[in-house]
């Protein structure tokens, strides 16, 4: 028992939290709204909220032979009420590489997304994946790229 409460200590202390933390981010409070509720979707929040709308989500280069470098821009449109915040894009494996606006893209702006595909090493049908998260209500967006990889000296 004494040791339950000593632990249960140390388990509060840690999670003490003081408020000492400075805010790493200076964003409106408007720009990050989340329209769940514990009563359901707040249907005006969300549709003041940004949207990231693809022209396409797949992208097939084809076939590439190995050791080449593709890159192709993914179009994509805030057709949103609020400027769209793109939090962070990264690749499924260190080969595919998106590239994406760090600035606010305000609502009905059309901008891209490049994503940047290293063949080297690879073989065969290739399918990798870019997460994307944003301020968007759906919160998070993929996109694919396919190849098809030719053996070196074919």
């Amino acid at each position: 028992m004494k040791r339950l409460l000593i632990i249960s200590f140390f388990a509060f202390a840690a999670c003490n939290n003081s408020g000492n933390i400075p805010p790493t981010n200076n964003l409106p409070i408007s720009l990050v709204n989340n329209p769940y509720t514990a009563n359901g979707m707040d249907t005006i929040a969300a549709a003041r909220k940004a949207t990231m709308d693809f022209a396409d989500s797949v992208h097939n280069f084809g076939t590439i032979h190995e050791k080449e470098i593709v890159q192709y821009d993914f179009v994509f449109t805030n057709n949103g009420k609020t400027p769209l915040i793109i939090n962070s894009a990264t690749g499924s494996c260190g080969c595919t590489v998106p590239s994406y606006p760090r600035d606010p893209i305000p609502p009905g702006k059309t901008d891209t997304m490049k994503v940047t595909f290293n063949s080297a090493g690879k073989s065969g049908h290739q399918q990798k994946a870019v997460t994307i998260h944003a301020n968007t209500i759906r919160g998070l967006h993929m996109l694919y790229i396919q190849a098809d990889i030719a053996a070196e000296g074919k």
